[in-house]
């Protein structure tokens, strides 16, 4: 059985995610809610230039975004990934949004582990779901 581990890091940005262990609670129990188990789930908080430095080199992609994840999944009912979350983008886009950063960061948060379960943010009715499923997870937090 493969061993659930849920990890936060910091690429070139001092940033400490609060509630760390609710955190964890509230992802597994999402992936289990969803019909999977987690595995290694790393999250590395980074700043904007960090993370365009990725999507350059591992996407072609030369902009600018809040999130990229790497699924490292290597059976069917296992989830297991790398998300990489620029803090500087989270936090503009909580001001456009008018919403705390620490919503945000848990919106951020939950859109990866959803690419993680297969779910994409490609085309308008992907999309939709994607946010509906967001929507119902961060519903879910007690914390």
């Amino acid at each position: 059985m493969s061993q659930e581990k849920i990890q936060f890091h910091s690429e070139e940005i001092t940033y400490t995610l609060k509630q760390k262990e609710h955190i964890r609670k509230w992802i597994k129990a999402s992936i289990r809610e969803e019909g999977k188990m987690p595995s290694e789930i790393s999250f590395i908080f980074c700043s904007d230039e960090y993370l365009l430095n990725i999507n350059n080199q591992y996407l072609k992609h030369d902009t600018y975004t809040d999130i990229i994840t790497f699924d490292n999944s290597e059976e069917e009912d296992l989830i297991a990934g790398d998300i990489f979350i620029s803090i500087d983008r989270v936090i503009e886009n909580a001001a456009s949004f008018r919403i705390s950063e620490k919503d945000e960061v848990h919106r951020v948060i939950i859109h990866g582990i959803l690419h993680l379960l297969g779910y994409t943010d490609k085309g308008t009715e992907h999309k939709n779901l994607m946010t509906s499923k967001e929507n119902y997870y961060l519903s879910l937090r007690t914390f």
